[in-house]
């Protein structure tokens, strides 16, 4: 088994919602660390991941101030977001389904994300990197973020699907095999 250590300067963790029925907001998570466990095939055998909710940036300090709130993550009380894999199973080629708990504001609940994973390479520093796209979707009302707004026609201030999109970057706790030369 490897594990492999997210390299949160070159990951980002995004996510989306529909705002009014109109448009799409976007945001992520600054503040992030979590491992990767490959069996010895290199495939991904578990993951977890710990994401600091008060770290949220919509680009809109009101926004974001709101989604600190009791409203929405109450991050005063529900510090972290944490993911911890349940099952991997693979699905074709480099990709892979993972199963696992999601737990946000206080909430733990099962989801599906879907990973297609590059192969390792060795980095100007010597260091084994690996890169995966991984997205997945869930309902946030599941998870107790029930406020909202209806608007004048009808619609839902904020949308109930939530849209997840994290570009992963990892790296292996185990040294190259080989050191790069000058």
């Amino acid at each position: 088994m490897t594990t492999w250590t997210i390299d949160p300067v070159h990951t980002q963790i995004e996510f989306s919602v529909r705002h009014m029925g109109l448009s799409t907001v976007r945001g992520r998570f600054r503040s992030f660390g979590g491992t990767v466990t490959a069996d010895e095939s290199g495939a991904p055998a578990a993951v977890a991941v710990d994401i600091e909710s008060a770290s949220i940036d919509t680009s809109a300090a009101d926004r974001d101030a709101h989604l600190r709130s009791p409203d929405f993550f109450d991050a005063a009380a529900h510090p972290t977001l944490t993911f911890r894999s349940t099952g991997v199973r693979a699905i074709g080629g480099n990709r892979f389904e993972v199963v696992g708990d999601l737990t946000m504001h206080g909430v733990t609940r099962p989801i599906t994300l879907e990973a297609d994973i590059g192969e390792p390479v060795r980095d100007p520093w010597g260091r084994q990197r690996r890169a995966a796209v991984v997205a997945g979707k869930l309902n946030r009302k599941d998870f107790g973020l029930t406020w909202n707004q209806i608007l004048e026609a009808g619609a839902l201030l904020v949308g109930e699907e939530v849209r997840l999109t994290f570009d992963v970057q990892v790296t292996s706790s185990e040294a190259a095999v080989e050191t790069v030369s000058a």
